[in-house]
């Protein structure tokens, strides 16, 4: 076997640094996230109107002073595909202590889906192994939205 390695030619690493990007800021009066309320109208004002489904999170301090916030994932009209890992990546990489995850469901009717309650444990599961509490998960429409975790889904 080491004669065969001999003639393999060496692979090369990319050495790499990995940076949570600053693409712009907004203001947040209310300075804490007290209530699944105010993730509401901080979410909706920084998605504004979107035409299709778009998966958010909200990442926090240990006072549930929200930090950052990113658009996760754009679905489609009906449906979006969301990871674990690409939650909780700018979580992890800004230090967060918690998250709010919140999408909008462009039907304007804020039932959730099956799909929703099974990527919110999934979410929560993950969260607890790598130390970043899910703090709610919140389905948003126009004028309303429901909070997962006051539904009992959490």
């Amino acid at each position: 076997m080491e004669d065969n390695q001999k003639n393999v030619p060496a692979k090369r690493v990319d050495i790499v640094s990995v940076k949570l990007v600053r693409e712009k800021t907004m203001m947040y009066k209310n300075r804490r996230v007290r209530s699944p309320q105010d993730a509401y109208e901080l979410m909706k004002e920084f998605l504004g109107e979107v035409d299709r489904e778009h998966f958010v999170v909200l990442c926090m301090d240990t006072k549930n002073q929200p930090t950052n916030i990113q658009v996760v994932h754009i679905g489609s009209l009906n449906s979006s595909i969301v990871h674990p890992r690409e939650v909780l990546k700018s979580a992890i990489l800004s230090n967060s202590a918690s998250i709010i995850c919140g999408h909008n469901h462009p039907s304007n009717d804020s039932t959730p889906s099956p799909e929703d309650i099974e990527v919110t444990k999934r979410l929560v599961e993950a969260g607890k192994i790598i130390g970043i509490e899910i703090l709610d998960h919140l389905i948003m429409c126009e004028d309303n939205f429901r909070s997962l975790k006051e539904l009992g889904y959490m």
